[in-house]
C-alpha cells in the first residue's frame, strides 16, 4: 500500500528511506555469519541464506537443535527468521516461505504430499507465470505436478518442470557458496563468549593442534590456513597465514598466528572459531629421531622465511631461483621466498665453474667502444662511460650460444675476463660474429672482486 493508506491505519507508522545496497551487504555479512554452522553457505535471493548441512547437524546436537540455535541467535539480534530443512534447495526454500503455521519447520525426504499442497508460488516462479497459473485454476503444486508433461511443458514452459524437478530431488540444484568449501576444518564453539587475548591464544593452540593431527594422519602439510571469529554482534573477523613450504607443526603455526591477533576486535566476544586450511599439499614423513644431515637446516630456514612472510607481507621476501639457459642475465630471477619454489632442477645444464662468473651483473649490459687486434683476439682496450680502460691481462673466449626455442634470431656470443693496467677487472663480450651480415657489438656486463 502506499505510505498515505499505511499512515492512515497507523498514525505513528516511522517511514525510512530503502537501501537495497546496504541490505545487501547486510545480508551478506549474515551469510558469513552463518558460516559457523557450514563451510557450505551462500546467499539466496534478496531476503535468504541457504546452508547445505550435512555432515555438520551432529556437531549442534542434530537438525532441529541447529535450526533452533540459528533462530534464537538471530532473534537475539532482532531478526525474524522463518527457516526450513529440507532433502532439497528448492523444498527448503519453499517450505520456509509457504509451509502451514502448525507444521514442523523440518520436512522428511519421502513427505511429498505436504509439497503438493505447497501454494504453486513455492515453485520460486516469476509473478506473472504464478498468477497466469492461478487463473488457470492451477493453484498447487499438486495440480500442476499431477498434469502430463509433455502438454504441460508444451502449455506452461520448460521454467515450470525444471522447478517442479528440483522441488522433489529429480534434478540436482547444488549450492555455490560465497567462498571454496575448505576440504579440512576445525570448529570450536565456546559455552561463553570469550575475548581475553589469553584465551585467544590458548583457543587459537587448540585449533591448530587439532588441525595438524588431522593433517599429520593424512600425510598432508598445510601451505595456507585462515582463522575465522564470529563474535556475538554477527560480525565475523577472518585472519590468514601462509607458509614456505606444507607443514602440521602446531607450535610453528600458532606463532605465526601470534603475530596476526592482534589485528583482531573481540568486540562483545567472540562465541565461536574456526580454523580452515585452504591449501594442502603432500607432506613426505621425515626421521626425527636421528636427522638427515641439511634438514634441520631445511627446517629453520623455511620458518624463518614464514614469520617474515608473514610479518612484512609475501611479496617483500624474495629469493634468486635458478633457471635454466646459459644466457647469464636469464640464469637466475627472482620470486616470493618459497622453499618449494626454489628447489629447481637443472636437467641436461653444465653451469660455469662459480669462479668464472662476476659478483655483479649490469641490467642491461652497456654498450662499449673496443679496439682488437684480429676479430677472435680479445681487446686491447675499451671505452665505458667516456673512459679509456686499457688491457694488462685477458682470459677467453667463451662462447654462449644462442637459445634455439625462443623465437627470433639469435646471436652468439665471445666473453672475456680482462683486467685493466689499475687492476680493475671486467667481464665483457663481442655479440655476434665478424663475417655475418649484421656487424657485431661489444658490451660490458659485469665486474669481478
Amino acid at each position: 500500500m502506499t505510505l498515505a493508506d499505511a499512515r492512515a491505519l497507523v498514525p505513528g507508522l516511522t517511514a525510512a528511506e530503502a537501501q537495497p545496497e546496504a541490505d545487501a551487504m547486510a545480508l551478506t555479512g549474515l551469510a558469513d555469519w552463518c558460516g559457523r554452522y557450514s563451510p557450505w553457505c551462500a546467499v539466496d535471493g534478496s531476503d535468504g541464506i541457504r546452508l547445505d548441512i550435512t555432515g555438520c547437524a551432529h556437531l549442534f546436537g542434530g537438525e532441529a537443535a541447529l535450526l533452533g540455535d540459528i533462530e534464537q541467535r538471530l532473534a537475539a539480534f532482532g531478526i525474524s527468521v522463518r527457516g526450513a530443512i529440507a532433502a532439497t534447495p528448492a523444498a527448503a526454500w519453499g517450505w520456509a516461505r509457504h509451509r502451514p503455521s502448525n507444521a514442523e519447520a523440518i520436512l522428511a525426504a519421502e513427505d511429498d504430499d505436504a509439497l503438493r499442497k505447497l501454494p504453486v508460488a513455492a515453485l520460486r516462479l516469476e509473478e506473472e507465470d504464478v498468477q497466469a497459473l492461478i487463473a488457470l485454476g492451477l493453484a498447487t503444486v499438486g495440480a500442476i505436478a499431477a498434469l502430463p508433461r509433455a502438454p504441460l511443458g508444451q502449455r506452461l514452459g520448460k521454467a515450470v518442470l525444471l522447478r517442479l524437478d528440483r522441488l522433489f530431488g529429480r534434478m540436482a540444484e547444488p549450492i555455490s557458496p560465497r567462498a571454496p568449501a575448505p576440504l579440512w576444518r576445525v570448529p570450536m564453539i565456546f559455552a561463553e563468549a570469550i575475548g581475553r587475548r589469553e584465551d585467544i591464544d590458548a583457543a587459537t593452540l587448540h585449533l591448530t593442534r587439532c588441525l595438524c593431527r588431522d593433517l599429520s594422519l593424512k600425510g598432508k602439510g598445510a601451505r595456507r590456513l585462515e582463522l575465522s571469529f564470529f563474535r556475538v554482534d554477527a560480525t565475523v573477523q577472518r585472519v590468514a597465514i601462509g607458509a614456505s613450504r606444507p607443514t602440521h607443526a602446531p607450535g610453528h603455526l600458532a606463532r605465526l598466528f601470534a603475530e596476526r591477533l592482534d589485528r583482531v576486535d573481540p568486540g562483545f566476544g567472540i562465541e565461536a572459531m574456526v580454523l580452515e586450511a585452504t591449501e594442502i599439499e603432500p607432506l613426505a614423513p621425515r626421521q626425527s629421531i636421528f636427522p638427515v644431515p641439511g634438514e634441520c637446516e631445511a627446517a629453520d630456514l623455511a620458518a624463518l622465511i614464514d614469520r617474515l612472510q608473514n610479518r612484512l607481507g609475501s611479496t617483500r621476501v624474495a629469493q634468486l631461483v635458478s633457471v635454466a639457459s646459459h644466457v647469464p642475465e636469464r640464469a637466475e630471477l627472482y620470486r616470493t621466498a618459497s622453499w618449494a619454489e626454489g628447489e629447481v632442477s637443472l636437467v641436461g645444464i653444465e653451469l660455469a665453474p662459480a669462479n668464472s662468473r662476476p659478483i655483479k651483473l649490469l641490467s642491461p649490459p652497456e654498450p662499449v667502444e673496443v679496439m682488437a687486434p684480429v676479430p677472435d683476439d680479445p681487446p686491447l682496450s675499451f671505452r665505458w662511460r667516456g673512459k679509456l680502460h686499457r688491457i694488462a691481462a685477458a682470459d677467453g673466449p667463451e662462447r654462449i650460444g644462442p637459445e634455439w626455442w625462443r623465437p627470433g634470431p639469435g646471436r652468439a656470443r665471445d666473453y672475456y675476463r680482462v683486467e685493466d693496467s689499475e687492476g680493475r677487472r671486467f667481464w665483457v663480450y663481442r655479440d655476434g660474429l665478424y663475417g655475418a651480415a649484421e656487424p657485431p657489438r661489444w658490451f660490458l656486463h659485469g665486474f669481478f672482486a
